[in-house]
């Protein structure tokens, strides 16, 4: 006769471990091991940004942080949509670590930013984030008509619309631009530019020599699977972009695109090839590469005082300002 386990344990059973972003029990259960603290919006001494959160998508609980540079003037300023990092798993828009990123950025870069708080896996595996995501960028064009969202549409210029990302939110910000140039944008729209920091792609398929370890592809195909419930494979556009046709390429729906690469990283070998692609697929915006010597996956996120973080912040900073 078979025993029926118990809730105990089965809540104390691993199903899955994705150390260091967290652990899942066979009970359903999951623990966050990293990126769940999370502070206020408020007025940053530091740099003089002031920041507000807004409900974007009440049904699915997607919100948004908004910061504003204080050396606005009259003239309006670049809208830039963020999306953070951490695997599609972990971390928030409201942790402190994205939180003084972004006021670091809207000070030097002087943009009304937008970081998105989308729903996270395993409890809401893919598409859910690309799709809290997109509500999020119709979000913006909506509320930037006058009447709307009050910073939006005073200081909002949506002919310097920008989305940017960190690693699983870079592979955000390359679908939300792939969906923006195959359907288009509310009011004709159009992005201008795309920034990919240390992006999330990899696929079965090795590419370059770090890229070549089986247990490493198959580690890597696993926490895949376990991101997306097994929907999608893992040399499925989503996840490796490099599978996707030159026409699909052509579409990308911006005009310039930033590429950084940590030379540590080791999905770097697939966001080199990234760019490599991109250039020569036919499409017919500027792309440009920036890579870091010696640092590792989004390095810059808990070393932003580094020389070398400055450096790749002055980067990005000038990639958006420059006409």
């Amino acid at each position: 006769m078979r025993v029926p386990e118990r809730a105990g344990d089965l809540n104390s059973q691993v199903k899955f471990d994705f150390s260091p972003f967290l652990i899942e029990y066979r009970s359903g259960r999951v623990k966050r091991l990293m990126g769940t603290d999370v502070v206020a919006a408020s007025a940053d001494a530091l740099t003089g940004v002031t920041s507000r959160d807004v409900t974007v998508d009440t049904a699915n609980g997607v919100a948004a942080r908004l910061y504003l540079p204080s050396f606005r003037a009259t003239a309006k300023v670049p809208v830039l949509l963020y999306f953070h990092g951490g695997a599609f798993v972990v971390e928030s828009a409201f942790t402190p670590i994205y939180h003084a990123y972004l006021n670091t950025l809207a000070a030097k870069a002087g943009v009304l930013a937008v970081s998105v708080n989308y729903r996270l896996a395993p409890e809401h595996p893919l598409p859910a984030a690309y799709d809290d995501s997109w509500a999020a960028l119709k979000w913006v064009l909506a509320n930037a008509a006058p009447g709307t969202d009050q910073w939006l549409s005073q200081y909002g210029d949506l002919s310097r619309l920008f989305l940017a990302g960190d690693s699983a939110g870079g592979n955000i910000a390359h679908n939300l631009a792939l969906r923006a140039g195959e359907e288009g944008l509310d009011g004709g729209v159009r992005i201008k530019g795309l920034a990919l920091l240390d992006p999330y792609f990899q696929g079965r398929s090795p590419v370059g020599a770090d890229a070549m370890d089986p247990a490493y592809l198959q580690s890597a195909a696993r926490t895949w699977s376990f991101i997306c419930a097994d929907k999608y494979p893992i040399d499925h556009p989503y996840a490796n972009p490099l599978a996707l046709p030159p026409s699909s390429w052509q579409r990308l729906g911006c005009s310039r695109v930033l590429v950084t690469v940590s030379e540590q990283d080791r999905l770097s070998p697939w966001q080199r090839a990234y760019y490599t692609t991109l250039r020569s697929s036919g499409w017919p915006g500027q792309a440009e590469l920036y890579q870091t010597p010696g640092e590792g996956h989004v390095y810059f996120l808990t070393k932003l005082s580094t020389p070398q973080a400055q450096a790749e912040m002055a980067t990005l900073v000038a990639f958006i300002n420059r006409n």
